[in-house]
């Protein structure tokens, strides 16, 4: 057997002691979408081809919370991802090395010193024969939609907000994914905090009333609006304002308009950063009539409360991208990730 290497966390890898690895033993690839809300990892079986021609199905999967460095820190965000890992593994009854490659993809990692820096820690955990890579989370989300071809377009629109794009001579442009506090606007947090301060704005007179007010205080169970200034600075959780998105839709489609407002705003947001990322690349030609793929992604965009953000979104997109080709994947971003893990063996 290859040698494993040990990680900090040796108790999380125990169960290989019952686990019976041979050379016969089927292949495994392993996948992880990791955000600032929670964390997906997947193993599916090693393909018998070269390319996809659809999602593999997938042997075990395991979630957890988040590992976006920039929210939890990097030794949260690396015991979350080790414990996916192992946990994925230990639900497929394989062990390390049975793995052929595994890929990260991750929020709030973009430079290469961020990428060096989780890479560096992946292999101290897996054999050396094993193909590690680690990617922004986007890419994986892009492959999820484009079956591991990178090209097009992906807007991920979750807790936070990323546009990544790649042409098809392989040149890359990025709009956002710089995290809440640079502004991510379109994003599930910018939506969630447009929203409270709506509020406050009515409690000060400053704003005409909204239904937001009642709806908020009672999804964050508070009794006046006064006590959102300490529910907001208690605690620094991205995920937690973000979750006030679908109340913001339930408002919107009773027809307030202050709750319309915000998410009308939040549209605009996310189409301007589509609309860099394609001008950068020139994806849509040079006359803007050609067709490239835009995959879209993330619970911003989900259909809540019959608010439909993502048609909204695709109809402004096409008034500046008329033959853009939305695509809404399949299957999750960890799978996405699990075939980028298998193309970076060739």
């Amino acid at each position: 057997m290859t040698d494993i290497k040990r990680s900090r966390n040796t108790e999380l890898w125990d169960f290989e002691k019952e686990v019976t690895t041979n050379a016969s033993e089927s292949k495994v690839i392993v996948g992880v979408d990791g955000g600032a809300t929670s964390t997906v990892c997947v193993c599916v079986a090693a393909p018998h081809t070269a390319y996809f021609h659809e999602p593999p199905p997938v042997l075990a999967r395991a979630e957890s919370s988040a590992s976006n460095r920039n929210s939890v820190g990097d030794a949260v965000a690396k015991l979350v991802l080790e414990r996916v890992l192992s946990n994925v593994l230990e639900k497929a009854r394989r062990c390390r090395s049975a793995v052929q490659a595994v890929c990260l993809a991750l929020s709030g990692v973009s430079s290469a010193d961020d990428k060096q820096c989780f890479l560096e820690w992946l292999r101290g955990i897996f054999p050396a024969n094993v193909k590690l890579s680690v990617h922004n989370d986007s890419l994986a989300a892009l492959a999820s939609g484009t079956l591991g071809k990178l090209y097009g377009c992906v807007l991920v629109a979750g807790t936070g907000m990323i546009v990544f794009g790649v042409s098809e001579d392989g040149k890359t442009a990025q709009a956002a994914g710089v995290g809440p506090l640079l502004g991510e606007s379109g994003s599930g947090y910018s939506i969630g905090q447009h929203a409270l301060a709506v509020v406050m704005r009515a409690h000060d007179g400053r704003g005409p009333s909204t239904s937001l007010s009642k709806a908020i205080l009672q999804k964050l169970e508070l009794s006046s609006p006064e006590e959102i200034i300490g529910w907001m600075y208690k605690d620094y959780s991205w995920a937690r304002v973000a979750a006030i998105v679908p109340i913001v839709k339930a408002c919107a489609s009773m027809g307030d308009p202050e709750a319309v407002k915000v998410l009308e705003n939040a549209v605009e947001e996310l189409a301007g950063s589509v609309k860099a990322v394609v001008e950068r690349l020139n994806l849509a030609g040079e006359d803007g009539q050609k067709s490239f793929p835009l995959v879209v992604v993330g619970g911003v965009l989900e259909n809540d409360h019959g608010w439909d953000l993502c048609s909204q979104l695709v109809y402004r997109i096409k008034e500046f991208c008329p033959n853009v080709q939305p695509i809404q994947p399949k299957t999750e971003p960890a799978v996405g990730a699990a075939m980028l893990a298998w193309y970076s063996i060739s």
